[in-house]
């Protein structure tokens, strides 16, 4: 299962048509429905976050991922026009950051099939 985090549809539906063919994607539009979703569905294999979000931000997701064991090992992909170059987000288990602006469906996928690749090899 894969989440999507992202309160424009639109970048949200290009994030599903690229990883859906691969894996089950449920999407979200802000971080409190998600974290309702985790209650209740169970941790996702991989998160792709946006950081602008209506509501509390993807940084505020992502400290309430990082509170708890079970939820601080999923991996996370942080999709957001910022410039976070510097940022260190590896600490919130973030594998990885997409541009909104430049990204294409196959980068989107990498992420997903290396996960797949990651999660065999365990």
């Amino acid at each position: 299962m894969i989440y999507v985090i992202d309160d424009d549809e639109i970048m949200a539906g290009c994030i599903e048509r690229a990883c859906g063919e691969l894996r089950e994607v449920k999407i979200f539009t802000n971080g409190i429905e998600a974290a309702q979703a985790l209650d209740q569905t169970g941790v996702p294999d991989l998160i792709f976050l946006d950081i602008l979000l209506d509501g509390p931000d993807g940084f505020t997701f992502l400290n309430e991922l990082a509170s708890y064991a079970d939820t601080a090992v999923v991996p996370v992909v942080v999709v957001s026009s910022l410039d976070l170059a510097g940022r260190d987000l590896s600490v919130y288990n973030v594998v990885g950051v997409l541009d909104k602006n430049t990204m294409l469906p196959e980068e989107i996928k990498n992420y997903v099939v290396q996960y797949d690749e990651n999660k065999n090899d365990a």
